[in-house]
């Protein structure tokens, strides 16, 4: 379904391109005529070791076009009417290479009046510097990497996920609420995982505590029997793994097999990806395991613009036959943005489009929960909680279970053996 669902939309691309539509230069200046298409361009990986991820956003971002054109398009303020979308997409195979010539072609060549990142911190990276050359804004749906956010920008913004540094702040808080004092920590050297795990590292240090195990590996890592046999030596009640979902399953699956048992355990993507997780690794060495819980996983049931999670779920699987994952939904999730964007900016200019981002921050929630960023483009709404995936037949249900406002059960301790 997914790759049927690109090809078609690769043929629709093409035909924008084929078209030689004459929107030269519209994404960096102000337009006399609205454009008879709004283009949107973007990448994703069809190969590659962000495949899975990055189709996800792309699915999601084109049942957003294709819900909007059915109503003619989105309303553009600037033009006071609606205009229908058009997405120019380029296949980037996880490369940041071939991503940064394509992120280029996009801007240079086809013209685009929106430009949108691919999955994730390490495919999003080569686009900020681009983008900013080019005095373009780059929607970014789930780069959150430290690094992107370190000064002010009107070319960035995070608009689907948190920026890393803030995700672990409520497991951090998490281990010192409930005093678990041995903790190891195991992450990817990418700026992604590196700026969780020092994150968690200032948290605890905060509270008192010293991780017993600190230690960087790289994104590549796919062996992990000696890592989890140093880990054990150390003794600690909690093993953290920050790590992308090749390394969260080869983490998992080695310590499945090790004879190896920790009182907890905390991986990223369980809470992005559960089907895929569960897949690959299987439900029971999941169990008891802790995440950080994602829409859909975690439901908001108020919004300010767009439909509510549940209904987002029931009308995403009547349309494509397929659950939403988070990545399903935060790509659908940009397509909002980006729309509530275009509905409120006064001028069609990428800093006017900027200017309504920065309007909207904090006062508008949509299928992921609060939109918030900052001047470095940086997002700091849609806090990600602690959940536990706990046994339910043959599958696992999520239990969050903090912070205690958000709770839906307690934590069990301690695990039974896998």
């Amino acid at each position: 379904m997914r790759a049927q669902f690109r090809r078609a939309w690769g043929f629709c691309a093409a035909g924008v391109l084929a078209s030689g539509l004459a929107l030269a230069g519209i994404g960096q200046a102000s337009a006399a005529t609205a454009p008879s298409v709004l283009k949107i361009g973007t990448l994703y990986a069809s190969s590659g070791s962000f495949a899975v991820a990055s189709e996800g956003q792309y699915h999601g971002l084109e049942y957003w076009a294709k819900t909007v054109n059915k109503s003619g398009g989105v309303f553009v303020k600037a033009f006071d009417k609606k205009i229908p979308v058009k997405i120019v997409a380029y296949d980037d195979q996880s490369s940041t290479a071939t991503a940064t010539t394509l992120y280029n072609q996009l801007i240079t060549q086809d013209h685009v009046n929106l430009l949108v990142a691919d999955f994730g911190s390490v495919l999003t990276s080569v686009a900020i510097p681009l983008a900013a050359e080019h005095h373009m804004l780059l929607i970014d749906p789930t780069g959150s990497g430290a690094n992107f956010f370190t000064k002010k920008t009107d070319y960035l913004a995070d608009v689907s996920i948190p920026a890393s540094t803030v995700w672990p702040l409520p497991l951090g808080h998490f281990l010192l609420d409930h005093k678990i004092k041995r903790v190891a920590v195991i992450y990817d050297s990418n700026d992604f995982d590196a700026s969780q795990a020092e994150t968690l590292k200032a948290t605890l240090k905060k509270g008192g505590v010293t991780p017993v195990y600190y230690h960087g590996v790289p994104t590549s890592e796919s062996n992990y029997t000696v890592l989890l046999h140093t880990i054990a030596a150390h003794r600690p009640d909690a093993v953290i793994e920050f790590g992308y979902p090749p390394n969260d399953i080869a983490f998992l699956h080695t310590l499945a097999g090790s004879g190896l048992h920790f009182k907890m355990t905390f991986t990223i993507f369980p809470g992005q990806l559960l089907a895929l997780m569960t897949k690959n690794v299987g439900a029971k060495t999941l169990a008891y395991t802790y995440t950080y819980p994602t829409p859909p996983l975690v439901s908001f049931a108020k919004t300010t613009y767009g439909p509510n999670t549940a209904t987002f779920v029931k009308e995403f699987t009547a349309a494509t036959h397929n659950a939403p994952n988070f990545l399903d939904a935060a790509g659908y999730n940009t397509g909002l943005i980006m729309q509530d964007m275009l509905g409120t900016a006064p001028k069609f200019t990428q800093l006017a489009f900027h200017q309504a981002l920065m309007d909207m921050s904090g006062k508008t929630t949509t299928v992921l929960g609060q939109f918030k960023i900052n001047a470095n483009g940086a997002q700091l709404g849609e806090l990600l909680p602690v959940a536990q995936l706990v046994p339910a037949g043959k599958t696992n249900k999520i239990v969050v279970v903090y912070p205690q406002d958000k709770a839906t059960g307690k934590p069990v301790y301690p695990a039974p053996h896998h």
